[in-house]
């Protein structure tokens, strides 16, 4: 399949559903050969890797729970491996670290447990998966971290959460700034909004939740998985070449 990002490889962390699989197809589309990264859900990769494969595009599943113990180290082994035998060369081109999560809560709810999960998802996964995939990423490369508008909107009913992104965004501009110089890396985050995915499925479904978000949305609906995908497709592009250590938001405008 032809395109402008042919003869590059990717990793989607998190790529089988929702956000993930949208800019995996993406990814694919454009010509990459795509590792689609997934904790458990083994149907939901192969449906992905399937979809890709019926449009013509390259991809293979790996599967990594991102936080538990070896899981960087299997991730990394396995995709340099399957990018060596597909391509002849183990490098990474484009590394999206969309895997993330958390729970609603106050400062007076928020449990430990709690806190230590939203971090390990939205911060220390993306870090040391990151640091793993180093030596690996090639010259000329891209990083795209998948934050959120939470980041900005400082939510008092889901404080770690905000916390977290707001973290992944000063990951993404303390890295630019290390890795732009001498390898010309770029890195960048991109913050969605309210998107149609499983996890928003109970406020898709209700109608008036559905409408009080549509309204306070400047163009008036959800997201979808291919709007984030379009951004981080032109972040991953030639196009976006000249743009680094900068936090995109991509929330149809919500509560701007």
């Amino acid at each position: 399949m032809a395109g402008v990002l042919e003869g590059k490889t990717a990793l989607v962390t998190g790529g089988s559903r929702g956000l993930g699989r949208g800019t995996s197809e993406r990814l694919a589309a454009s010509g990459a050969l795509v590792a689609v990264n997934y904790a458990g859900n083994e149907k939901a990769a192969a449906e992905t890797i399937a979809a890709i494969e019926a449009r013509g595009g390259q991809a293979f599943a790996v599967q990594a729970r991102l936080g538990e113990p070896g899981a960087n180290e299997t991730l990394v082994a396995a995709i340099t491996a399957e990018f060596q035998r597909r391509t002849g060369q183990a490098g990474l081109d484009i590394l999206i670290n969309n895997i993330g999560g958390g729970e609603y809560g106050t400062i007076a709810s928020v449990t430990p447990a709690e806190y230590d999960e939203t971090f390990q998802n939205n911060v220390r996964s993306p870090f040391f998966l990151t640091q793993a995939l180093l030596p690996h990423l090639n010259a000329g490369g891209r990083v795209i971290n998948i934050s959120s508008a939470a980041a900005r909107l400082a939510g008092v009913d889901f404080i770690t959460y905000s916390m977290s992104k707001a973290a992944l965004d000063m990951f993404t501009r303390v890295l630019a700034k290390d890795l732009g110089p001498a390898r010309r890396i770029t890195v960048n985050s991109v913050l969605p909004g309210f998107n149609e995915t499983e996890a928003n499925e109970h406020l898709v479904n209700d109608d008036a939740a559905r409408q009080q978000i549509e309204q306070l949305t400047a163009l008036g609906r959800f997201g979808t998985p291919q709007d984030i995908a379009e951004v981080v497709h032109f972040l991953a592009s030639p196009a976006g070449g000249w743009v680094t250590g900068q936090v995109i938001e991509a929330s149809g405008g919500f509560r701007m």
